[in-house]
């Protein structure tokens, strides 16, 4: 099994991004990237080539959803998982979201300190 390395992490807000960022790479030993916007995605992820996607749904200009839509153009969604970190979402997009490369939705607020285990179980879980 390929090990779990780079991790694209989208999130707007800069203490939450902080946090999460300080988590992946001193806890878990990720290299991370971390963008605040939906542009900022875009134009990095194919350089980047991560092996993880965390996101965020509400972002400001574009939201998560409509970036998840715009990166499946770039990257292959079904080899790059997509792991949602979110305080507002519509259960019932759930499955829609599924089916775009969505495997797991984390609930804000998290605990940093679970954040890199659990990432590895859902990497795990899809390399088995």
């Amino acid at each position: 099994m390929r090990a779990l390395k780079r991790i694209l992490h989208i999130e707007d807000v800069p203490s939450i991004q902080i946090v999460t960022r300080i988590a992946l790479e001193r806890i878990g030993g990720f290299e991370v990237l971390s963008c605040a916007s939906a542009q900022a995605a875009l134009a990095e992820v194919r350089a980047f080539a991560p092996d993880l996607i965390l996101l965020d749904v509400m972002l400001p200009q574009m939201d998560g959803i409509e970036l998840l839509r715009q990166l499946a153009g770039l990257v292959d969604l079904q080899q790059t998982p997509v792991v949602l970190l979110t305080g507002h979402l519509e259960r019932e997009r759930l499955t829609e979201l599924q089916q775009m490369g969505v495997r797991e939705v984390l609930q804000k607020p998290f605990d940093p300190l679970q954040l890199t285990a659990q990432l590895r179980a859902i990497w795990e879980a899809e390399h088995e």
